[in-house]
C-alpha cells in the first residue's frame, strides 16, 4: 500500500512511501485486540480502594448484651457489621488489576489495529518535523492544515520530542507518542493516525 508523504503545511511533498504488508496488511485478529485493550485499561486502574473491616473499626470491643435470651441476633461488639458504621465484611482491599498477555499476542493486537486503520484510510504520513518551541497554536495549526482538527488524532514519532508533546498537551483530541510507547488502545481510540517517516521505517524494521 502506497501513501503520499505530506508536509506539515498540508501540501504534498511529491514523494510516496510503501507501507509494509507485514505491518499494515496482516490478517487482523479481533480477539487479540480485545485482550490487549482490556490489559491496557485494567492497568490504568489505581486499585487503591479500601474499606475498614471488623478489626480496623475504632469502637469498643465491649460485649453490648448477653449472648442468649434477648430474643434478637447475637453480636460481640459495636464493631459488628450488622451495625451502622460497623466493619465491612469482605470489603475491598488495595490490589493490582494487571493482566498478563504474551508479547506475541500484544504484537499481533497492535499490528491488527494498524491494519484496520490502513484499511479504513485513517493513516497519514508526514515528513519528519519538529517545533522550535512548545506552543499549542503550532499543533492547532498542524491539525488545521491537515484538516483533522475535528478528529481524534494520534501522532506517532520516532524519538521523544518534548516540544511536540507539550504542544499537544492542552488539546484533548491530539496525543503524541513514540513508536516504543505505541499501544493498541491508542491506535483503536484514534480517528486518524499520523506517522512521521522515520517512525514508519522504525515500525517496519522492528516487525
Amino acid at each position: 500500500m502506497e501513501l503520499e508523504v505530506l508536509k506539515i503545511s498540508g501540501d504534498k511533498s511529491g514523494r510516496k512511501i510503501n507501507l509494509a504488508d507485514d505491518v499494515f496488511a496482516i490478517e487482523p485478529n479481533d480477539h487479540a485486540i480485545y485482550l490487549d485493550v482490556k490489559r491496557y485499561m485494567a492497568a490504568q486502574r489505581q486499585g487503591t480502594h479500601k474499606a475498614k473491616e471488623k478489626n480496623e473499626v475504632a469502637f469498643s470491643t465491649k460485649k453490648l448484651k448477653k449472648q442468649k435470651g434477648s430474643g434478637s441476633a447475637r453480636y460481640g461488639s459495636r464493631k459488628s457489621p450488622i451495625f451502622r458504621k460497623g466493619g465491612r465484611i469482605f470489603g475491598p482491599r488495595p490490589r493490582k488489576y494487571d493482566i498478563k498477555i504474551n508479547k506475541k499476542v500484544r504484537l499481533l493486537a497492535r499490528l491488527s489495529a494498524l491494519t484496520y486503520k490502513a484499511k479504513g484510510n485513517a493513516i497519514m504520513v508526514l515528513e519528519d518535523f519538529n517545533f522550535s518551541e512548545p506552543k499549542t497554536k503550532n499543533m492547532i495549526g498542524l491539525t488545521s492544515n491537515l484538516k483533522i482538527n475535528n478528529k481524534k488524532a494520534l501522532i506517532v514519532i520516532n524519538e521523544l520530542d518534548h516540544n511536540l508533546i507539550l504542544s499537544s498537551r492542552n488539546i484533548s483530541d491530539v496525543k503524541v507518542v513514540t513508536v516504543s510507547d505505541l499501544t493498541t488502545y491508542d491506535i483503536m481510540n484514534a480517528s486518524v493516525v499520523l506517522f512521521n517517516e522515520s517512525a514508519i521505517n522504525t515500525i517496519a524494521s522492528k516487525n
